[in-house]
């Protein structure tokens, strides 16, 4: 009977143990995983540029307004120079998603689009004179 008092004592001790070990290694654990997640937090790079809207590309246009001109034709001026500029198109493309097959493809389009361009003006230049 005595045997069993001290062995059921001694079990019940080692299971104490057992809990405060699997406590500690538990919060150790928890205390090395922040750690981490903080030093590799800190010492990643910082980006090289500033951060801006995924929309901007970065085009600035401006207009000269001369004296006296009337509002209606500096904004058609600067519409007009809006559209060469080709930034409204860019951002419209850049709207959604468009992989690098349907990009080739629109690529290939302006291009076709450009030449036809060029030559309608050479024509014109070629009439003028």
């Amino acid at each position: 009977i005595i045997f069993k008092k001290l062995f059921f004592r001694s079990e019940h001790i080692r299971r104490e143990e057992r809990s405060k070990m699997a406590k500690l290694s538990t919060l150790l654990a928890i205390v090395l995983f922040a750690f981490a997640a903080l030093s590799a937090k800190a010492f990643s790079p910082s980006p090289a540029f500033s951060s801006r809207p995924s929309s901007a590309l970065g085009v600035s246009i401006k207009i000269d307004v001369g004296e006296g001109e009337p509002l209606e034709s500096a904004l058609r001026r600067f519409k007009r120079e809006v559209n060469k500029s080709g930034h409204l198109m860019d951002l419209r493309h850049k709207r959604y998603f468009e992989n690098s097959q349907e990009k080739v493809k629109r690529k290939i389009v302006q291009a076709r689009n450009r030449k036809r361009l060029e030559r309608m003006q050479k024509r014109r230049m070629q009439n003028r004179t």
